[in-house]
């Protein structure tokens, strides 16, 4: 999808900045309105419409203009549904599938703060994972393990770690690691009460617990495991650099995380701190795939194809 970014910044600062936008090749249309801006009051508006191929020289230029001439300036970018226009419809056909780091790190922010929603999702994976751990028919287990993969959002404060580091955001890091403790912690609180309701409804036990397919596959994953996991790890973050994040459940679905971490609360309760380590263990391998893909493919993307800092 191609982009509308929209700009408001002061007279000279979009005076210096136009003929830059002009230049570009990948802008399809500009226009300008004049003293409009009522907060910061006086400045301009420009709204650009723009390739996904384009964005990133956009909002290079946007940052060089605000760098010859400080003031007070803002930028918003939006998802076009659609643009014709016949002189770049060659183009537009062609064009390729990018997030800018600004939207990547607004997405990420927003799917990882710590807020009730998020912590309830967090919990709630916990439980359903937990619970499905217990279950006697596969398909059931399948089916707990796939829906707490994807109502979890677990995969997004994990990868705000390697795009701040990267980046040298370093708030974005921090926040990336204070959201993945306080997510996971409220879900293997999930999949410790999930275990206690069930004990307490005769569904479960500690031998049942230890017995369990599912945490025998966690402890002692087949080399199949494995791999699914890691190419799990490198699609979750091409998905984020893709903008194409209505998918990232698949890449949870193809990873340990949710389960290894339920497995964490559910042991703990169950009172098997050898197998509660075991899932830590898993888990910690989980988090380190993100981690190290977050590395590799933020850091081909910034060499290769942004080349700038976020706008910050």
């Amino acid at each position: 999808m191609q982009r509308t970014i929209e700009i408001t910044a002061p007279p000279e600062t979009m005076d210096s900045l136009l003929p830059d936008l002009l230049r570009e090749e990948h802008v399809v249309s500009i226009s300008r309105q004049r003293g409009t801006s009522v907060q910061p009051p006086g400045c301009d508006v420009v709204v650009v419409h723009a390739l996904n191929r384009g964005t990133d020289a956009v909002m290079r230029a946007v940052a060089q203009a605000a760098a010859r001439h400080p003031g007070p300036f803002s930028v918003a970018t939006a998802e076009l549904a659609s643009l014709s226009d016949p002189k770049h419809q060659h183009a537009i056909d062609r064009d390729v599938d990018e997030a800018l780091w600004e939207e990547m790190e607004a997405g990420l922010r927003h799917q990882g703060r710590i807020t009730p929603n998020f912590l309830a999702l967090m919990a709630l994976g916990g439980a359903i994972a937990a619970a499905g751990l217990f279950a006697h028919d596969p398909a059931e287990r399948a089916i707990a393990t796939v829906a707490a993969a994807i109502l979890a959002p677990g995969f997004e404060p994990l990868a705000k770690v390697p795009l701040g580091l990267v980046l040298r955001r370093w708030e974005v890091a921090k926040l990336g690691v204070v959201s993945t403790l306080a997510g996971y912690a409220a879900l293997i609180a999930g999949g410790a009460a999930a275990f206690l309701l069930l004990r307490a409804l005769g569904a479960a036990d500690a031998a049942a617990l230890a017995a369990s397919p599912a945490a025998e596959q966690l402890s002692h994953p087949p080399a199949t495991d494995l791999v699914v996991s890691t190419c799990g790890a490198f699609a979750g973050l091409v998905i984020q650099v893709a903008y194409r994040r209505s998918v990232i459940a698949g890449a949870l679905v193809a990873m340990r995380l949710i389960d290894a971490a339920a497995v964490v609360g559910a042991a703990l309760a169950a009172g098997l701190p050898a197998l509660a380590l075991q899932g830590l263990e898993r888990f910690g391998f989980e988090a380190g795939l993100i981690g190290l893909a977050g590395l590799i493919v933020i850091w081909i993307k910034q060499r290769f194809t942004h080349r700038r800092a976020p706008l910050h």
